[in-house]
Protein backbone atom coordinates (compact mmCIF):
# COMPACT_ATOMS: atom_id res chain seq x y z
CA UNK A 1 0.00 0.00 0.00
CA UNK A 2 2.70 2.50 0.91
CA UNK A 3 4.41 1.92 -2.22
CA UNK A 4 1.53 2.34 -4.26
CA UNK A 5 1.34 5.81 -2.41
CA UNK A 6 4.91 7.04 -3.15
CA UNK A 7 4.74 5.79 -6.93
CA UNK A 8 1.37 8.28 -7.27
CA UNK A 9 3.55 10.46 -5.03
CA UNK A 10 6.20 10.49 -7.17
CA UNK A 11 4.24 11.38 -10.51
CA UNK A 12 2.47 14.35 -9.26
CA UNK A 13 5.51 16.87 -9.78
CA UNK A 14 5.60 15.82 -13.23
CA UNK A 15 2.09 16.42 -13.94
CA UNK A 16 1.65 19.55 -12.39
CA UNK A 17 4.85 20.57 -14.48
CA UNK A 18 3.46 19.45 -17.29
CA UNK A 19 0.11 21.55 -16.16
CA UNK A 20 1.99 24.49 -15.73
CA UNK A 21 3.91 24.15 -18.56
CA UNK A 22 0.92 24.17 -21.18
CA UNK A 23 -0.70 26.94 -19.11
CA UNK A 24 2.59 28.72 -19.90
CA UNK A 25 2.31 27.82 -23.36
CA UNK A 26 -1.48 29.05 -23.90
CA UNK A 27 -1.18 32.18 -22.34
CA UNK A 28 2.03 33.32 -24.28
CA UNK A 29 0.76 32.20 -27.55
CA UNK A 30 -1.33 36.08 -28.60
CA UNK A 31 -2.93 36.49 -31.64
CA UNK A 32 -1.87 34.88 -34.59
CA UNK A 33 -1.98 36.53 -37.90
CA UNK A 34 -5.49 34.62 -38.50
CA UNK A 35 -6.95 37.22 -36.33
CA UNK A 36 -5.54 40.28 -37.61
CA UNK A 37 -6.87 39.14 -41.10
CA UNK A 38 -10.40 39.08 -40.16
CA UNK A 39 -10.20 42.53 -38.33
CA UNK A 40 -10.54 45.59 -40.77
CA UNK A 41 -9.31 49.30 -40.56
CA UNK A 42 -12.89 50.39 -40.39
CA UNK A 43 -13.52 48.19 -37.17
CA UNK A 44 -10.58 49.98 -34.99
CA UNK A 45 -11.83 53.58 -36.09
CA UNK A 46 -15.02 52.61 -34.93
CA UNK A 47 -13.16 51.54 -31.57
CA UNK A 48 -11.44 54.28 -31.72
CA UNK A 49 -14.59 56.60 -32.13
CA UNK A 50 -16.14 54.98 -28.86
CA UNK A 51 -12.94 55.70 -26.82
CA UNK A 52 -12.11 59.33 -28.41
CA UNK A 53 -14.18 62.48 -29.96
CA UNK A 54 -13.90 62.88 -33.16
CA UNK A 55 -16.81 65.23 -33.85
CA UNK A 56 -14.15 68.33 -35.03
CA UNK A 57 -13.00 65.65 -37.86
CA UNK A 58 -14.45 64.85 -41.03
CA UNK A 59 -14.44 61.23 -42.62
CA UNK A 60 -11.95 61.39 -45.78
CA UNK A 61 -12.50 58.99 -49.08
CA UNK A 62 -10.40 57.14 -51.31
CA UNK A 63 -9.72 60.34 -52.83
CA UNK A 64 -8.52 62.48 -49.90
CA UNK A 65 -6.11 59.53 -49.26
CA UNK A 66 -4.61 59.44 -52.40
CA UNK A 67 -3.75 63.34 -52.40
CA UNK A 68 -2.93 63.95 -48.99
CA UNK A 69 -0.54 60.60 -48.79
CA UNK A 70 0.20 60.00 -52.16
CA UNK A 71 -0.59 56.45 -51.55
CA UNK A 72 -1.71 53.80 -54.36
CA UNK A 73 -5.08 52.35 -53.23
CA UNK A 74 -4.10 49.06 -54.92
CA UNK A 75 -2.05 48.47 -52.51
CA UNK A 76 -4.88 49.32 -49.54
CA UNK A 77 -7.48 46.35 -48.61
CA UNK A 78 -9.09 49.22 -46.37
CA UNK A 79 -8.69 52.20 -44.34
CA UNK A 80 -10.57 55.32 -42.50
CA UNK A 81 -9.22 58.67 -42.17
CA UNK A 82 -10.40 61.82 -40.36
CA UNK A 83 -8.72 64.84 -40.94
CA UNK A 84 -10.11 68.99 -39.42
CA UNK A 85 -12.81 70.58 -40.87
CA UNK A 86 -10.55 73.31 -41.07
CA UNK A 87 -7.02 73.98 -42.97
CA UNK A 88 -5.77 75.72 -39.64
CA UNK A 89 -5.85 72.86 -37.60
CA UNK A 90 -3.59 69.78 -38.14
CA UNK A 91 -5.64 67.03 -36.83
CA UNK A 92 -5.58 63.54 -38.75
CA UNK A 93 -6.02 60.02 -37.84
CA UNK A 94 -5.60 57.26 -40.43
CA UNK A 95 -5.31 53.65 -39.81
CA UNK A 96 -4.92 51.29 -43.03
CA UNK A 97 -4.82 47.59 -44.10
CA UNK A 98 -2.20 46.84 -46.59
CA UNK A 99 -2.56 43.97 -48.70
CA UNK A 100 0.72 42.97 -48.44
CA UNK A 101 2.51 43.28 -44.68
CA UNK A 102 5.78 44.49 -46.82
CA UNK A 103 4.25 47.34 -48.14
CA UNK A 104 4.58 49.16 -44.85
CA UNK A 105 8.02 50.83 -45.27
CA UNK A 106 6.58 52.78 -48.58
CA UNK A 107 3.08 53.96 -47.04
CA UNK A 108 5.18 55.26 -43.55
CA UNK A 109 8.02 57.13 -46.03
CA UNK A 110 4.49 58.74 -47.87
CA UNK A 111 3.14 59.54 -44.77
CA UNK A 112 6.57 61.33 -43.22
CA UNK A 113 6.28 63.38 -46.61
CA UNK A 114 3.26 64.60 -45.73
CA UNK A 115 4.03 65.04 -42.45
CA UNK A 116 7.05 67.20 -43.09
CA UNK A 117 4.64 69.32 -45.72
CA UNK A 118 2.12 69.89 -42.20
CA UNK A 119 5.59 70.98 -40.26
CA UNK A 120 6.51 73.31 -42.69
CA UNK A 121 2.84 75.22 -42.96
CA UNK A 122 2.48 74.83 -38.94
CA UNK A 123 6.18 76.22 -37.73
CA UNK A 124 5.72 80.05 -38.07
CA UNK A 125 2.15 80.25 -38.29
CA UNK A 126 0.18 77.96 -35.71
CA UNK A 127 2.49 77.02 -32.91
CA UNK A 128 0.22 74.79 -31.08
CA UNK A 129 -0.58 72.84 -34.63
CA UNK A 130 3.14 72.38 -35.16
CA UNK A 131 3.44 70.80 -31.61
CA UNK A 132 0.92 68.30 -32.50
CA UNK A 133 2.29 67.57 -35.71
CA UNK A 134 6.34 67.23 -34.21
CA UNK A 135 4.51 65.08 -31.38
CA UNK A 136 2.84 62.45 -33.86
CA UNK A 137 2.42 59.06 -33.69
CA UNK A 138 3.26 56.67 -36.73
CA UNK A 139 3.95 52.67 -36.28
CA UNK A 140 2.91 49.33 -37.86
CA UNK A 141 1.57 46.04 -36.79
CA UNK A 142 1.22 43.61 -38.61
CA UNK A 143 -0.91 45.04 -41.88
CA UNK A 144 -1.86 47.61 -40.56
CA UNK A 145 -0.51 51.47 -40.68
CA UNK A 146 -1.45 53.76 -37.61
CA UNK A 147 -0.99 57.55 -38.10
CA UNK A 148 -2.36 60.35 -36.00
CA UNK A 149 -1.72 63.92 -35.03
CA UNK A 150 -4.13 64.95 -32.10
CA UNK A 151 -4.00 66.06 -28.78
CA UNK A 152 -5.57 62.57 -27.83
CA UNK A 153 -3.12 60.63 -29.94
CA UNK A 154 -1.55 58.31 -27.10
CA UNK A 155 -5.50 57.49 -26.31
CA UNK A 156 -5.97 57.09 -29.96
CA UNK A 157 -2.52 54.88 -30.23
CA UNK A 158 -3.96 52.47 -26.78
CA UNK A 159 -7.12 51.53 -28.88
CA UNK A 160 -5.20 50.38 -31.54
CA UNK A 161 -2.91 48.99 -29.41
CA UNK A 162 -5.60 46.76 -27.66
CA UNK A 163 -7.40 46.24 -30.98
CA UNK A 164 -4.59 43.91 -32.40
Amino acid sequence: MRKQRKEKSACFPVILAFIVAIGVLVGCSGKDDKEDAKLSAIQIGENIEQKVNLKEMKVGDQNKLKKLYKIDVDSIVDFILYTSTSNVKADELAVIKLTEQNQADNVIEKIKQRIDAQKIKFKDYRPDEYFLVENYVLKTRGSFVFFAVSKEADQMERVFDDAL
